[in-house]
């Protein structure tokens, strides 16, 4: 396990960008696939983007691709997540998540979570 912290979220109008931060605790971090995750309606949460732990590997959730953009520093031990176009339904927690295993976007692959961040756009 990892500790997660996320930072970066707060107020937008539509249109506008967010990039959100998670950092991580340890030395084991590049080891890690990570992911950026929300509740979603019928679900507790639900995938907005997952990244392999060398970089080389990006999945995203339809309703934000080409929107969102999510990368990796290993030598930061920080998994970002930079949000452009922002709609008013995306607004909701964001939550930073770390895998040690197969690259994934099911919540239940995922391991390690951090508390959340508030991401809210107004219209």
């Amino acid at each position: 396990q990892v500790q997660l912290v996320e930072s970066g979220g707060g107020l937008v109008q539509a249109g506008g960008s967010l990039r959100l931060s998670c950092v991580a605790s340890g030395r084991t971090f590049s080891s890690y696939a990570m992911g950026w995750f929300r509740p979603a309606p019928g679900k507790e949460r639900e995938f907005v983007a997952v990244i392999s732990w060398s970089g080389g590997s990006t999945y995203y959730a339809d309703s934000v691709k080409g929107r969102f953009t999510i990368s990796r520093d290993n030598a930061k031990n920080t998994v970002y997540l930079q949000m452009n176009s922002l709609k008013p339904e995306d607004t909701a927690v964001y939550y930073c998540a770390a895998e040690l295993g197969t690259i994934g976007t099911a919540p239940s692959g995922f391991g390690s979570w951090g508390q959340g961040t508030q991401v809210t756009v107004s219209s």
